[in-house]
């Protein structure tokens, strides 16, 4: 009984983000990865390894999500980079359609390396469509900023109140993804249900080997749902899965410090299957 976890997110040919890490994440997890491909992104070395985002068309969207939702049920999903307002609607009408149990929706509005921000349009429509179909949502603190109409959030208590802000979207969970930002010591990122606060805490690591971090976190997040636990419990164990993986870095090239998917070997030992 092993569960199907589809993505649907954009492929990081460097192989450290996007579905790559949420594959990488599955397997590690012990779930059954799928992935519909929503765009793919390139560096150049030759120009200082900028990035290259080329949208995937949304027929070929859907015509791998008919694929994937022609098999067995998904248990869970995540999406990640959809880029536009079509393939935003395809992922809510999937989820839909086949009243996937468990849906994380990390919002990424930008990539990596590049200061280019989905159009505003396309923030709003995700805003309509997708947060108020999350069991999790998965900002970070310039999403979150987005999402809950905000100016930039400096704080714990704007963390907060953006928390309540995206909660008052529709999405039944929420965690600020806030990392570094607020504590000299210590990486903190803030967990929300609509009633409860939950502070997640782990020692501040000194690397620039985190690239995938974002990612990799809302994919364990959804393995962790897709096999029984709950979502404070999936988020918790996302945050030590992700903690071990920058702490384990690696060097793939000379721009990009990548995290490293396989150091927490026993993920799958920590978690069991739902009966």
């Amino acid at each position: 009984m092993i569960p199907n976890v589809l993505t649907i997110a954009g492929s990081d040919s460097s192989g450290g983000a996007g579905l790559q890490a949420d594959l990488k994440t599955f397997q590690e997890y012990g779930v059954y990865g799928f992935n519909a491909i929503t765009s793919i992104v390139t560096m150049d070395p030759q120009t200082n390894w900028s990035h290259h985002v080329t949208p995937i068309e949304p027929t070929l969207v859907e015509q791998q999500l008919t694929t994937i939702f022609a098999g067995k049920n998904i248990k869970a999903l995540k999406t990640g980079m959809l880029g536009d307002i079509e393939t935003i609607d395809l992922a809510a009408d999937y989820i839909e359609k086949y009243t996937v149990e468990h849906v994380v929706i990390d919002p990424v509005m930008a990539c990596k390396g590049t200061t280019e921000l989905l159009q505003p349009e396309n923030v709003v429509r995700l805003k309509e469509k997708l947060i108020p179909l999350a069991t999790v949502a998965t900002p970070n603190l310039l999403e979150a900023k987005f999402l809950a109409d905000m100016d930039d959030i400096t704080t714990l208590p704007e963390m907060k109140e953006a928390a309540k802000k995206i909660i008052a979207l529709g999405a039944e969970n929420v965690v600020i993804k806030g990392g570094k930002n607020f504590d000299e010591n210590e990486a903190i990122d803030l967990f929300y249900d609509g009633e409860n606060f939950v502070e997640l805490r782990s020692p501040k690591i000194e690397t620039n080997h985190n690239h995938g971090a974002g990612c990799t976190f809302a994919a364990a997040t959804t393995a962790g749902l897709a096999k029984g636990l709950t979502p404070l419990e999936a988020v918790t164990l996302a945050k030590d899965f992700v903690t071990s993986a920058i702490q384990n870095g690696v060097t793939i090239n000379p721009f990009v410090g990548h995290i490293w998917h396989g150091a927490f070997f026993h993920a799958e030992d920590r978690v069991q299957v739902e009966d």
